[in-house]
């Protein structure tokens, strides 16, 4: 329905007024269409507040997406900065987990966020968690704002992370 909406909307060409259609129109958008009214880090940032769960999680249109994400905002290598975080958004979600590993505890926030983890990015949470170089600390240092801070990562602590938290 949403790609059979954005076809009515761009029929006559992409209007300038795109950013007040509902963000999830536009992930059926390329951003090369979007640069005609904005630029392309305004565009992800739109992406990155739609919902992202309506493409399936592997899907390649959703890969592309990220890809394209971390092309336009020119991230080299594997590390996110908060700003880019912040423009990624739900996007962040998908990152593999040596972007994870390579952003440290810049992204646990924000992955908190996420319904669900693939192996990898689970293993790479655990592991920035556990050398405890993130803004939370190391888990024996937590408090119960920190597990509320981080509350959508619990599922994934493993049993030595649990351990160290205090009671």
């Amino acid at each position: 329905q949403l790609s059979c909406l954005l076809r009515m909307v761009t029929l006559h060409g992409i209007p300038e007024d795109l950013d007040s259609y509902p963000k999830d129109l536009l992930l059926f958008l390329s951003p090369s269409d979007y640069a005609a009214t904005g630029s392309c880090s305004q565009y992800f940032s739109n992406i990155g507040e739609a919902n992202l769960d309506i493409l399936p999680r592997e899907s390649p249109q959703r890969k592309q997406l990220l890809l394209e994400a971390l092309a336009c905002l020119k991230v080299p290598g594997t590390q996110i900065t908060e700003g880019n975080a912040e423009i990624l958004g739900h996007l962040l979600c998908d990152l593999g987990g040596e972007y994870i590993r390579s952003s440290g505890g810049i992204l646990l926030k924000d992955l908190s966020q996420c319904e669900s983890f693939l192996p990898d990015q689970e293993e790479a949470i655990r592991d920035v968690i556990s050398s405890g170089n993130t803004t939370f600390g190391p888990p024996a240092a937590w408090s119960a704002f920190t597990l509320r801070e981080l509350s959508g990562l619990i599922p994934v602590f493993d049993h030595n992370i649990l351990q160290e938290i205090p009671k």
